[in-house]
C-alpha cells in the first residue's frame, strides 16, 4: 500500500537564523556609520562637543527610557504565548509595543521640529557654521537617527501586524513568529542605546 509522503516541516529555528543573519547586515551597516562618527570625533572633538550641547538632552532621554520599556514589554509578550492561560496577553502587550514605538517617533518628531526651527539642520543656514566639525555630526546626527527611526516604523509594522493576529488566533501570529519580530525590536533598542551616548552627552559636562 503506497502512502503519502509528507513534506519536510519547516523548523522553528530557521526563522530566528534569517533573522540573525538579517541583523548581522544591518549590524555591518550601522557599524559603518559609526566608524564615520568615530573619525570625525577624533578630528574635531571641540566640533562635535559644542554640536551635541545643542541637542536636546531630555527628549533623548526621554526617548530611551520609552524604548528601554518597550523591549521589557515585547519580551512579557513573548513570554506570554508559551503559557496558554496567559496567552490571550499577547496581543495586548504587543499592541503595547507599537503604540510605545509611536510615542518614541512623536517625541523624536518634537525634537526635529526644535531642530529645525533652531537652525541645526546641515546647509546655507546652519548656525554653528563657524564651529568645525559641527555640520558633521549633525550630518551624522540625522542620518543616524533618521535610519534608526526608519527601521522602528517596520518594527511597529510587524509588531502591529502580530498583535492584530494574535487577537484573532491567526497561525501566522504562532510564538516563533513573535520571536523572531521581538529579537528585530530589540536590535533596534541596542542601536539607540549606543547612539544616545554618542549623540546627546559628548562632553555635556563642559
Amino acid at each position: 500500500m503506497n502512502r503519502a509522503v509528507a513534506g519536510p516541516t519547516p523548523s522553528p529555528e530557521l526563522g530566528q537564523l534569517g533573522m540573525w543573519i538579517f541583523l548581522g547586515t544591518e549590524l555591518l551597516f550601522f557599524g559603518g556609520l559609526l566608524v564615520a562618527y568615530l573619525f570625525g570625533r577624533v578630528h574635531w572633538p571641540q566640533g562635535f562637543g559644542a554640536a551635541s550641547r545643542h541637542t536636546d538632552v531630555v527628549l533623548g532621554t526621554i526617548n530611551t527610557g520609552v524604548l528601554l520599556t518597550s523591549s521589557a514589554v515585547v519580551a512579557f509578550g513573548l513570554a506570554c504565548t508559551e503559557h496558554l492561560a496567559h496567552r490571550r496577553w499577547t496581543g495586548r502587550l504587543l499592541w503595547l509595543t507599537a503604540a510605545l514605538g509611536m510615542v518614541f517617533l512623536a517625541i523624536k518628531g518634537i525634537e526635529y521640529r526644535k531642530e529645525w526651527h533652531e537652525h541645526l539642520f546641515p546647509g546655507p543656514a546652519f548656525a554653528l557654521a563657524d564651529v568645525g566639525g559641527a555640520e558633521l555630526f549633525f550630518w551624522l546626527y540625522f542620518v543616524m537617527t533618521g535610519l534608526h527611526a526608519l527601521h522602528l516604523v517596520i518594527g511597529i509594522s510587524g509588531v502591529a501586524a502580530l498583535a492584530w493576529g494574535a487577537g484573532r488566533g491567526r497561525p501566522w501570529a504562532a510564538a516563533r513568529h513573535v520571536e523572531a519580530m521581538a529579537l528585530y525590536w530589540h536590535f533596534v533598542d541596542v542601536v539607540w542605546i549606543f547612539l544616545y551616548p554618542l549623540i546627546y552627552l559628548v562632553e555635556r559636562h563642559s
